[in-house]
């Protein structure tokens, strides 16, 4: 029984040590509180962050290639510059979290919670945005060629300035005051005319064959 104690008791210690550790590539920091830090320029590719609180800290330039941050806390985190291309950020909790200019190409954030995030300017071609919650969310001059956004939450987010250079996927989004000035949207495809009739475009928007400009368009300003 004490060889039992003692060996749950190293492991607890060993847990701590590692939540206290300095970061570096490949570290495990799951379940970890690591609020209102300065991370800026880490390298923590192929880190394990499940389940990490990380509200408020800052992130700018850190290397999360290939990270696990599924289920991590990112509320009004900044990722500006963050590499994290590869990376899983699904069913996070990201309010307000900021990653313009970052890069998170075939990146995955399925079912994560990004209302009012900021993704301006940011590579996101091919990433997985299936079933997210994306409210409010900015997308200006974002790269999002190949990304997916089927049965998200695109409520009242700004795709206007974005790139899509290629196919996008819409199947089943919820598309109400998403704005879509201007975009291209030939190639994408799920795109159903319902969607259509709620979102905001304007004269320029090009939409696939067999839709149409609903009346509404163009929405006032928000």
């Amino acid at each position: 029984m004490a060889l039992v104690v003692t060996a749950v008791v190293s492991a607890g210690n060993a847990m701590a040590d590692d939540c206290r550790g300095t970061p570096k590539s490949g570290i495990d920091w799951s379940e970890c509180t690591k609020k209102n830090l300065m991370l800026e320029g880490s390298d923590l590719q192929k880190a394990t962050l499940i389940g990490t609180d990380l509200t408020q800290t800052s992130l700018k330039n850190v290397n999360l290639t290939a990270a696990n941050l599924e289920k991590a806390t990112l509320v009004r985190a900044w990722l500006e510059g963050v590499k994290a291309d590869n990376a899983r950020f699904d069913k996070i909790e990201a309010y307000r979290a900021v990653f313009q200019h970052a890069s998170a190409q075939h990146a995955s954030f399925v079912s994560a919670e990004l209302q009012r995030a900021d993704f301006t300017g940011a590579q996101l071609s091919g990433t997985n945005f299936e079933k997210a919650e994306l409210g409010r969310a900015n997308f200006e001059q974002a790269v999002l060629t190949g990304a997916t956004f089927s049965l998200a939450n695109l409520s009242r987010a700004d795709l206007s300035g974005a790139t899509l250079g290629g196919p996008v996927n819409f199947d089943r989004a919820f598309m109400f005051l998403t704005r879509i000035e201007g975009l291209d949207l030939s190639a994408a495809t799920g795109l159903q005319q319902s969607q259509v009739d709620l979102t905001c475009g304007d004269s320029s928007t090009k939409l696939p064959a067999g839709l149409k400009p609903p009346a509404n368009w163009p929405c006032p300003s928000d």
